[in-house]
């Protein structure tokens, strides 16, 4: 029977399959430490005391995008380059979603509305990364090989939401509520898709490394398909939402080491 667990432990038993999809996922994180670090960079002084946070979500992502590098190391294994189409990352930001590279290569100060954008930019994705991680988390969690590595990370993704919706709120409570909110639902719209492709795109380079039959192919892409629609539809609503979090300054201290995974 075809599951969540049986095709990611299908892609975690294969050499090249786990390369590829710990690659993915390294690439991304650690394209998303350098965002960060530039915005921290960047940040312009009457937001000084968001500077650090900023530096702690850097922190984390570029964190795991070494945990990822290190479990293909310890398969005896090295990173794989990683397909364009599989460029969650770039794809968002080829569609206007967040802050263009070319903003943050500059050594001018960010404005508060640049900081509300990238804000609800990291709200809408980490709502994915959490989810996901959440979801490997209930599947491998007691994983000999990645388990540890799989909390970690759940537990950072958590963090940066919770990060995301208390920033977003005290940017509201100071007037930039309707901005906020149309800049989340653009994101929202616009990562649905780009999910949804970047979906595929894995799913196919996977179905070629594993010799999956077409049949296979075409439920898994038709699961993909059943999954944006409804996010077009109803879910993207979980993406806009502001509530203030459990877990009050998530980011207010430094980030932990990946050392033990090294």
């Amino acid at each position: 029977m075809l599951s969540a667990k049986s095709l990611f432990q299908e892609i975690l038993d294969n050499d090249e399959s786990f390369r590829l999809f710990c690659s993915i996922a390294a690439s991304g994180e650690s394209q998303g430490g350098w965002e960060n670090a530039r915005i921290a960079a960047l940040v312009p002084a009457v937001e000084r005391d968001l500077a650090p946070k900023v530096v702690r979500h850097g922190a984390d992502e570029d964190k795991h995008g070494r945990i990822f590098n290190a479990l293909i190391k310890k398969r005896g294994l090295t990173p794989v380059e990683v397909p364009g189409d599989t460029d969650y990352t770039m794809l968002l930001e080829r569609r206007g979603i967040g802050l263009a590279h070319d903003k943050l290569h500059r050594d001018e100060p960010l404005t508060v509305q640049d900081l509300v954008t990238y804000l609800a930019h990291s709200r809408v994705t980490e709502q994915r990364a959490s989810e996901q991680m959440e979801l490997l988390r209930r599947l491998f969690g007691d994983h000999p090989d990645i388990g540890r590595a799989v909390k970690m990370i759940s537990h950072d993704e958590d963090n940066h939401l919770a990060y995301c919706h208390e920033e977003l709120l005290r940017f509201a409570y100071a007037g930039h509520g309707r901005a906020i909110q149309r800049t989340l639902r653009e994101c929202a719209h616009a990562e649905i898709r780009v999910y949804r492709d970047v979906s595929l795109a894995v799913m196919a380079h996977m179905g070629r490394i594993l010799g999956w039959s077409r049949a296979k192919a075409a439920v898994l892409a038709a699961g993909i398909h059943a999954v944006y629609a409804y996010e077009r539809a109803h879910g993207w609503r979980r993406m806009v939402s502001l509530a203030m979090p459990e877990r009050r300054d998530a980011l207010g201290g430094p980030a932990t080491s990946a050392a033990e995974f090294a």
